[in-house]
């Protein structure tokens, strides 16, 4: 950020520095201008009178002068002017307009370049928050619906069975709602940079230990084998966001497994940094899938969709981004999938 403030510093000085060397040629030229024609006179005329060439030259030079600068004064402002009702038209919502930067240079091409950034930018953000505003329209209206009809069906029944079935999946569409809303709350917090992000020292393998002991309800209900090698490493850094990494990427190791696969958590720790992978032997996913697979709303498996939201690994992806690690996937069709985390020692 330093550099770029003082780049900008730079350009706004060398900007100043050319109105200035433009005014001096203003002058300039007025005043050569001016000389050479009262020169011109006297020498046609065959007189040399001090007090009238004094007076030819500044009432030339204030003539010239005005002529000069309105050229100059043309030159310089019809881009300035562009981009100020390029901005204005930016400021009323329309961030599809584009400068063309072809035929000047300088600062005034590199601020060209820089609202072309800017707009492609801001319409970036704009499709992004319109789609996200979709997706979560959606979202919530997906277990809200359900709720609902089964809100309905439990008041025409008096079947115990079938009144018990029904809360069971209103209690099921009910905390789906309550993670959707926690997800984006969290989310939205990590993108303002509002989650207050305690560094503490302690033992990733034990925290590893304890998400895996945490769903121990899901994995032994699949009968799951797991493989475990974790290396005794101390680590600095948030600790319940990290442990909500675990929990997401081991909970979606189980939810896509086969009954029976093969749960595979490993820890090493090199001089440089820490890696922490989660594998399964699970349906895996095509490489499009992989590409999209950190996109917020954006599920894979659609066969699985009732049993997420589609924003645990964007979580997991921001939470890493923030505590400076970085995370990525390797994934087959039918040969399962890994995710693994790199973080700094």
């Amino acid at each position: 950020m330093k550099i770029k403030t003082r780049d900008t510093e730079v350009r706004s000085d060398n900007l100043r520095l050319y109105f200035i060397l433009c005014i001096f040629l203003i002058l300039g030229l007025s005043i050569g201008a001016a000389a050479l024609i009262t020169m011109l006179i006297e020498w046609l005329t065959k007189t040399r009178f001090i007090v009238p060439t004094i007076v030819w030259m500044i009432l030339l030079s204030i003539a010239m002068g005005l002529v000069l600068s309105l050229i100059f004064s043309r030159m310089f402002l019809r881009p300035i002017i562009r981009l100020s009702r390029a901005m204005q038209q930016v400021a009323q919502g329309d961030f599809s307009v584009r400068l063309d930067h072809a035929g000047h240079f300088g600062e005034m091409r590199q601020s060209y370049e820089n609202f072309n950034t800017m707009t492609r930018a801001l319409s970036t953000i704009e499709t992004l928050q319109s789609d996200f505003v979709s997706n979560v329209s959606h979202e919530f209206k997906t277990p809200i619906g359900a709720i609902e009809g089964y809100a309905m069906l439990l008041q025409d029944t008096d079947d115990p069975g079938r009144q018990r079935e029904y809360t069971d999946k209103i209690l099921m569409s009910t905390h789906r709602l309550g993670d959707l809303v926690n997800s984006i709350l969290l989310l939205s917090k990590l993108d303002n940079q509002s989650v207050p992000q305690e560094q503490t020292t302690y033992r990733l393998d034990e925290q590893l230990r304890q998400a895996l002991v945490m769903l121990e309800q899901k994995w032994a209900a699949k009968e799951m084998e797991l493989d475990v090698d974790l290396a005794p490493v101390t680590y600095t850094g948030p600790e319940q966001l990290m442990l909500h990494v675990w929990t997401n990427l081991i909970d979606n190791a189980i939810k896509f497994s086969e009954p029976g696969g093969l749960l595979r958590l490993q820890l090493q720790k090199t001089e440089e940094r820490i890696d922490v992978s989660v594998s399964d032997s699970g349906v895996g996913m095509t490489e499009s899938e992989t590409a999209h697979i950190f996109d917020r709303f954006y599920q894979a498996d659609g066969s699985h969709r009732s049993e997420g939201n589609g924003l645990g690994l964007s979580l997991v992806k921001r939470i890493v981004e923030a505590a400076g690690g970085d995370i990525r996937v390797e994934s087959a069709p039918e040969k399962g999938s890994r995710f693994t985390v790199t973080l700094n020692t």
